[in-house]
């Protein structure tokens, strides 16, 4: 009883906000949208929309559909692309969500080389996903999730693919910067700039700070790596990054990187992907070179 188009009429008037403008997306007139939900609402025996006003406002009945839209209709246009692209004898789109704000410019250093060794594949990468990377990969909208924190779950497999330190990144001209390494206390008094994440999947909280029941003076959140280093560099806040990027950015700027703790903070790149999809050529060519990749700055 419920055929792709039903689910594609029932995205298209939530994007669009009304029947009209969902008719106009997918050409076809109002009347034979209507029709069509209609005869849905007639074969399931319950309303999918109810008037609100001047509004559509979807039932419990609608809302379930839309979800089930949402879920499906991606897959569906990933595997028409898929077949496509194979049976033009193309490989197709490696899409790679990010759930990481540093790791950009270490993924730059895999996708150059990349790009080079498969001129058949194209790589699309997706910020937008961003924290939410788990849902994306089950939602097929997704191929491989770049994140630190890998998350256990079933059908997915994460590898690690790249060790490093995260550091203390401080102005040159700074107290700290010339010491060995620094406990949290050292840090009572500065301004610590942080991406906008939680903090409870912030390490230099959950691992630094927290256990010694310490915290910086104050927390201000950056979006960007280029102005938070801007700002450290004159003197602003100091900022917990990756040693390769502190080190990488500090050939420019008057920054230099501090160890977090005597022992220091080890981290991982992770790449995650469904498990089904083991085995693609590509997909393993990508995770090769993401092993392989050195970062010389």
């Amino acid at each position: 009883m419920i055929d792709r188009n039903h689910l594609e009429i029932l995205r298209a008037v939530d994007d669009a906000g009304s029947l009209t403008a969902a008719a106009e997306t997918l050409h076809l007139t109002q009347s034979a949208l209507s029709h069509s939900i209609r005869k849905l609402e007639a074969s399931l025996n319950t309303r999918l929309w109810i008037r609100d006003g001047r509004r559509l406002r979807l039932t419990q009945a609608g809302e379930y559909l839309l979800a089930l839209a949402r879920r499906v209709l991606p897959q569906l246009e990933h595997a028409e692309t898929v077949v496509s692209e194979i049976a033009r004898g193309q490989r197709g789109i490696l899409r790679i969500g990010m759930e990481c704000h540093p790791c950009y410019q270490w993924l730059l250093k895999v996708v150059q080389p990349y790009l080079a060794q498969w001129p058949d594949v194209d790589v699309d990468v997706k910020q937008k996903f961003q924290f939410g990377g788990i849902g994306a990969l089950f939602g097929h909208d997704i191929d491989l999730l770049v994140t630190p924190d890998p998350l256990d779950r079933p059908g997915l497999r994460f590898e690690p693919v790249f060790d490093y330190e995260l550091v203390l990144a401080v102005a040159r001209q700074h107290p700290l910067a010339g010491q060995d390494w620094v406990g949290p206390e050292a840090l009572a008094q500065e301004t610590l700039i942080t991406y906008p994440v939680p903090v409870e999947r912030l390490d230099i909280f959950t691992r630094f700070f927290l256990p010694a029941q310490a915290g910086p003076a104050r927390h201000k959140v950056i979006e960007t790596t280029d102005i938070m280093l801007q700002m450290v560099a004159a003197g602003r806040g100091v900022t917990a990054l990756p040693g390769w990027l502190v080190a990488e950015y500090g050939q420019s700027l008057p920054i230099v990187p501090v160890r977090l703790g005597a022992q220091g903070l080890d981290k991982q790149i992770f790449l995650g992907r469904r498990e089904q999809d083991q085995g693609i050529d590509y997909l393993e060519a990508f995770m090769a070179l993401a092993r392989a990749v050195r970062w010389d700055p």
